[in-house]
């Protein structure tokens, strides 16, 4: 007997995205629960019976009223048994919407430790599970066997390989005596591709978007069928916005703008991206008016500068001449900088003055 289930997990609903302007925060917010929606209706295309949601559907153990309202509208229209295994984030607590609203019969969540079974002998299956109830979990799977009849299932936050992890560490020498048939896990935002030690497949799916820069490209969920001894997972990706990071060479460059231009791939207009500007070049940079001309080109960029000058920039600073005077003061200010911040706005002000001191011509060392 087959099971078709889908494995989504971290989506962290109602994150900050604090590196967002408040708007645009927002808007992503939205967009997150939104996001959710999409999944509800990948389930109602595919006939999916079982939806596996291993931790982290929350940023917090708390959640706004509007993501509380979104998640009992989304479990409410769904025809298939829902489990969910709080992770170190959403973990299950007294205050969390876990325990406080009121959710239709076919959501099931794990709100222990101690892993649990639920039987569903008519429909061929069945699931174990266990909840964080805090923000860390000694290992949770440890001695455990899973036995009975049926497609055997487990939705769990764990980190696997990471024996020092403060997350419920997890090795594959106990995924492989669980004898489950296929192991769900959330925590990991990157897709694991689907692995199989002993007779169990188990994969991490990944965060279904990014939040960030390290969280960059296609992200999505898992669906497929699985059997006892057997298992066909594919990735799907649910079109969300990207998180790109960008390297743009501008030692060839003429003009910095054009070259970044050209570098950027086409229909990135939903995308967030940073850009690092490497290699070597004289021309003057302002990271702030370039990130500000790509607005429409970008959902939202930041833009660093990594290049370096082709030659020694405080090489003229020994001269007994106005442009001597200005590098010395401005080389004083850079040696006694206390971050690279302050020691990159003090380069581009040097970019700058010295552009000015050869009558407005592009500097050239």
């Amino acid at each position: 007997m087959l099971i078709k289930i889908l494995h989504a997990a971290d989506f962290h609903l109602d994150s900050p995205f604090d590196s967002l302007s408040d708007e645009k925060a927002r808007e992503r917010r939205r967009e997150q629960r939104e996001l959710f929606l999409t999944l509800c209706g990948i389930c109602e295309r595919e006939g999916v019976e079982a939806v596996l949601l291993p931790g982290d559907l929350l940023d917090s153990d708390r959640s706004g009223f509007e993501t509380s309202e979104l998640l009992l509208e989304v479990f409410s229209s769904l025809k298939a048994e829902v489990f969910i295994a709080p992770g170190n984030h959403d973990f299950y607590s007294p205050r969390s919407p876990y325990s406080l609203l009121k959710f239709p019969k076919n959501i099931h969540i794990f709100s222990s430790p101690e892993i649990k079974k639920l039987d569903f002998p008519d429909k061929g299956f069945t699931v174990w599970g266990a909840g964080f109830t805090n923000n860390s979990s000694p290992p949770l799977l440890t001695g455990f066997r899973a036995g009975g009849e049926g497609v055997r299932l487990m939705a769990l936050h764990g980190d696997v390989n990471m024996p020092k992890s403060p997350y419920n560490p997890i090795t594959e020498a106990e995924i492989a005596a669980t004898e489950l048939d296929y192991l769900a896990l959330g925590h990991v935002h990157s897709f694991s591709g689907v692995k199989k030690v002993g007779e169990t497949y188990y994969a991490y799916p990944g965060c279904p978007e990014g939040r960030g820069f390290d969280e960059t490209g296609e992200k999505g969920v898992l669906i497929g069928t699985v059997g006892r001894g057997t298992c066909d997972m594919r990735f799907q990706p649910l079109g969300g916005r990207k998180y790109e990071v960008l390297e743009v060479d501008l030692s060839q460059a003429a003009d910095a703008a054009s070259a970044i231009e050209s570098a950027i791939p086409r229909d990135s207009e939903r995308d967030i991206y940073k850009i690092i500007l490497q290699g070597e070049f004289d021309g003057e940079l302002d990271p702030k008016r370039l990130a500000e001309a790509l607005s429409d080109r970008l959902y939202a960029v930041t833009i660093k500068d990594n290049t370096r000058i082709r030659r020694d920039i405080w090489e003229r600073a020994g001269e007994d001449t106005l442009r001597g005077l200005f590098l010395r003061r401005l080389r004083r200010r850079f040696d006694a900088a206390e971050t690279d911040e302050e020691r990159e706005r003090i380069v581009l002000a040097v970019r700058y003055g010295l552009s000015a001191l050869e009558n407005g011509e592009e500097y050239r060392i």
